[in-house]
């Protein structure tokens, strides 16, 4: 990621950070959401376990947005940790132009992360929206 502010693109970097501090944001505010729900603090930790496996399990990462079946893929667009996925994987490898052999098979790299994950750079500014609007302020 440093390695590109020699290039003279800051632009990979605030979305960086940008990212992870949205991260954080959502997580924070999830488990203030979960414990403010809950009448005790164990069973909002049981329940929040259970919220990071949903979370973990469909942003994508273990399985790709093409190969989640489509009646859960409305679970995929509802997870932020899948908005942040997309974020960081986009913006820091969305415009890369380098070709690699992946599965057999030459690509570039921008290409590989539009066909194996189903991200799209030119829909980077839907991230955005979905951060400010969405995540942010369902949980809090």
């Amino acid at each position: 990621m440093f390695n590109r502010l020699k290039d003279g693109s800051i632009f990979h970097v605030f979305w960086y950070f940008y990212s992870m501090f949205c991260t954080l944001l959502y997580f924070t505010y999830m488990g203030m959401m979960i414990v403010s729900f809950t009448p005790t603090f164990p069973v909002a930790a049981i329940l929040q376990s259970s919220f990071y496996t949903m979370f973990n399990l469909f942003s994508g990462f273990i399985i790709p947005q093409p190969k989640i079946p489509k009646w859960w893929l409305w679970f995929y667009y509802l997870m932020p940790t899948s908005w942040t996925l997309n974020g960081m994987l986009t913006s820091q490898y969305g415009d890369v132009e380098k070709e690699i052999t992946v599965f057999g098979e030459k690509k570039t790299f921008a290409a590989f992360v539009k066909d194996y994950f189903g991200f799209h750079h030119d829909r980077l500014q839907w991230v955005l929206l979905h951060f400010d609007f969405i995540s942010s302020p369902t949980f809090q």
